[in-house]
């Protein structure tokens, strides 16, 4: 598949998709005329690093997490990146309970702020 079209099924724009491509997440051939050629397969890869850029990994850790994945099933980090996964969802889960806090810290003021008139 196009460019394009990769773009469209994945909601990602065609920029994101060359950058993902020139850091080595993902592949493709390039037909004669010039343009990229991404196997099907691509759209899950794609959907995979979105994903993984969400939680917030940089694109050199999710580089030696894909490798070892199966493209229709679930992420299974290549050997020496799970210590690397556990310090990134420690790091969200952080994040999270500070989210929270500042959420109740919000609900508490407006709570007050609407008691006292």
């Amino acid at each position: 598949m196009r460019i394009g079209q990769l773009a469209r099924l994945t909601g990602t724009s065609e920029r994101l998709i060359r950058y993902y491509e020139s850091v080595g997440l993902l592949v493709s051939t390039r037909l004669p005329n010039g343009y990229r050629d991404y196997a099907p397969s691509a759209e899950q890869t794609v959907r995979q690093i979105r994903a993984l850029l969400a939680a917030g990994l940089p694109t050199r850790l999710i580089s030696q997490v894909l490798p070892c994945g199966q493209p229709d099933g679930p992420l299974i980090a290549c050997p020496g990146v799970l210590t690397k996964l556990r310090t990134q969802l420690a790091e969200l889960d952080r994040r999270a309970d500070e989210l929270d806090q500042a959420r109740q810290t919000l609900r508490r003021a407006i709570a007050a702020t609407e008691a006292a008139g």
